[in-house]
């Protein structure tokens, strides 16, 4: 089962394990799907119909790529090929890269708006540089 098809008591229960996977990786990229939804919120708000529609693809892509790093990182630890180890760098950077764009996007939005939302569009762009910065980190220790 995909992690965003849990339920999030089942996803949180599924990182307290002690298994290899879900771990870190997955967390930063389902977090910063939950800022780029805030996005999609506060795009709506702002009447921004492309942030919108960014921001949809957006946290639809960083809860694909939470798979992608649970499943990357089970294959590097059966199997410690090149191939393998670049998949647990490539998937954390590309992480980064969507959560980096919801903070721009986040802050595009931020600006438009006039209402309470602002604190959504905020908190959406802080969650993101967070977790962009994790996942850069990830990256180099996967390194």
């Amino acid at each position: 089962m995909a992690l965003s098809e849990r339920s999030v008591g089942e996803f949180l229960a599924a990182l307290g394990e002690r298994t290899p996977a879900p771990a870190s990786g997955a967390a930063t990229a389902l977090t910063a799907a939950l800022a780029a939804a805030l996005v999609e919120l506060a795009g709506r708000f702002a009447g921004d119909e492309e942030a919108v529609v960014r921001a949809k693809a957006l946290w639809s892509r960083l809860s694909e790529l939470a798979d992608e790093d649970a499943a990357a990182y089970t294959a590097f630890l059966a199997e410690r090929t090149g191939a393998n180890r670049e998949r647990i760098i490539g998937v954390p950077l590309e992480i980064a890269e969507c959560a980096e764009e919801t903070a721009e996007l986040a802050e595009r939005v931020r600006k438009q708006l006039r209402t309470a939302v602002v604190g959504d569009a905020e908190a959406a762009r802080d969650i993101a540089t967070t977790a962009a910065k994790v996942a850069r980190r990830l990256a180099e220790m996967n390194g």
